[in-house]
């Protein structure tokens, strides 16, 4: 300022040169010029950790990008978007949903130039339908035949228990090959009051009983599905007892029952159990047991037959006994 209190300036329109006293001022000129760099004097922190670091690193990508030639940049560009995409995927737990979506594109562009399921020819299913199958199989509509797995494909039909072995292959571009070789159904399976239907080797075919198995031998009892096949085998070597036979219980994991349709109960040792049945076959030639108003027939001990008469058998009996001995004290 001068004496009249104007203002003294070049004439240039540069300012002047600041006297010692102007410190402040120019300290508060550099604090707003980094207040407006770092957003209006709000400072922003750092990711921290994992996140920071890959921050970085697509800081890095991006600056080599922005070197590469266009067409270059373009493709990398683009794999940059598809890897973003996928750690947020994985950060959202989503990578099921990404995943299937990815492989439904892989099969899609695979169809387009040939590669579908123009022909599966399947062999060897007897109890199970087509379309069962080939669900299993995992062949669908969306599938191509080029990244068609057939190892899981066949790990995944010997999930049934009706296929005991399983074999896939495939005929490039369209063709597929599936055969199968079946469990038959072997016996009923009788275990907590509930029935299902099992094969030779125990495995459960089915949890119910369907119309066409009905017909098949009961077996009753913890284990006897998996004993099922050895004791039948010879219980059919007389097949007149095979007949009268209701079912077979396996007791105690050690020992079989016969149930027969007239309601006798026969018990059969835990072992020479051939040898109980032959005898058992001769009495039934002989003295007709299974005719007689008895409930039990005990074979378990090697010398001797023990039988168990019905109620109305027992008090007949007592009955008879007692005339009898009336009889003897009146003639005496």
């Amino acid at each position: 300022m001068d004496g009249g209190g104007r203002r003294t300036g070049s004439l240039n329109g540069t300012e002047p040169s600041q006297p010692a006293g102007a410190g402040p001022a120019n300290a508060v000129s550099r604090r707003r010029r980094a207040e407006r760099r770092t957003g209006g004097g709000v400072r922003l922190l750092e990711p921290k950790g994992r996140r920071r670091t890959i921050d970085r690193w697509f800081d890095r990508m991006a600056d080599r990008i922005s070197r590469l030639p266009r067409r270059a940049g373009l493709a990398a560009s683009v794999g940059i978007i598809a890897m973003s995409a996928g750690y947020g995927a994985v950060r959202g737990g989503h990578t099921d949903v990404v995943l299937e979506f990815l492989r439904d594109i892989r099969d899609m562009a695979a169809n387009t130039v040939g590669f579908n399921f123009a022909t599966v020819a399947l062999s060897g299913q007897h109890h199970l339908n087509r379309e069962e199958i080939l669900a299993t199989a995992g062949v669908t509509g969306r599938a191509s035949l080029l990244f068609f797995d057939v190892a899981d494909a066949r790990a995944r039909l010997k999930t049934n228990p009706w296929i005991a072995e399983a074999t896939v292959q495939k005929l490039l571009p369209d063709r597929l090959l599936i055969s199968i070789t079946e469990r038959e159904p072997f016996a009923l399976w009788q275990k907590a009051g509930r029935v299902g239907v099992v094969a030779g080797d125990g495995t459960v075919l089915e949890p119910y009983v369907a119309r066409p198995y009905s017909d098949l031998p009961l077996v009753v009892g913890s284990g006897a599905e998996l004993r099922a096949k050895q004791f039948l085998a010879l219980l059919d070597r007389f097949p007149e007892l095979r007949a009268d036979v209701r079912a077979s219980v396996l007791v105690a994991d050690r020992r079989w029952n016969l149930w027969l349709r007239n309601g006798i109960d026969v018990r059969l040792p835990e072992f020479d159990v051939e040898k109980a049945l032959d005898q058992l076959a001769a009495l039934e030639r002989n003295a007709k047991l299974s005719s007689r108003d008895i409930t039990v027939i005990d074979l378990r001990l090697s010398d001797r037959v023990t039988v168990q008469l019905s109620d109305t058998a027992a008090q007949a009996r007592d009955e008879a006994a007692k005339k009898k001995q009336k009889s003897k004290g009146s003639n005496a």
